[in-house]
């Protein structure tokens, strides 16, 4: 009796996670572009986003005809963060002993961009050894291609 409570939980609470990466994502599709002011108008300012300072910066006073702002009300729901789209927990990774903390139902492994190729390897092994999801596999494909 107590598991198959446990186990509608789980569900319940698996299917309210997917629906909000799903209004996340259609949050994240009606949000403006930000662009850094004036980055338009010099190449030497690039478009990243940058908090408005200046005394008459008309972006800073929200003028119209000018691009939006960042805003507190233009992020996605507080539950949905740290979550890969796919529903599981984003791990960084840096060496194959740190895949056994790890839940194969609920986490998914990055491998850090500075892991060689050697450790790569055995960390895929390691990773597909205990069934867990990789999300940036393919760059070791392209160093094999290169020997």
């Amino acid at each position: 009796m107590a598991t198959t409570k446990q186990s509608t939980k789980a569900t319940s609470a698996r299917k309210e996670l997917h629906e909000l990466l799903e209004l996340r994502r259609s949050i994240a599709e009606a949000r403006p572009k930000f662009v850094r002011p004036e980055s338009w108008r010099y190449v030497r300012l690039h478009p990243e986003w940058r908090k408005p300072k200046g005394l008459d910066n008309k972006v800073r006073k929200s003028f119209k005809g000018y691009p939006k702002r960042v805003k507190i009300g233009y992020g996605g729901p507080a539950k949905a963060r740290g979550y890969h789209p796919s529903g599981r927990v984003d791990v960084l990774v840096h060496n194959p002993s740190q895949l056994d903390e790890l839940i194969p139902e609920t986490d998914a492994v990055r491998i850090g961009r500075r892991v060689g190729a050697r450790k790569r390897a055995e960390i895929l092994k390691r990773a597909s050894e205990l069934g867990l999801r990789v999300l940036n596999p393919t760059r070791l494909r392209s160093i094999e291609s290169e020997k």
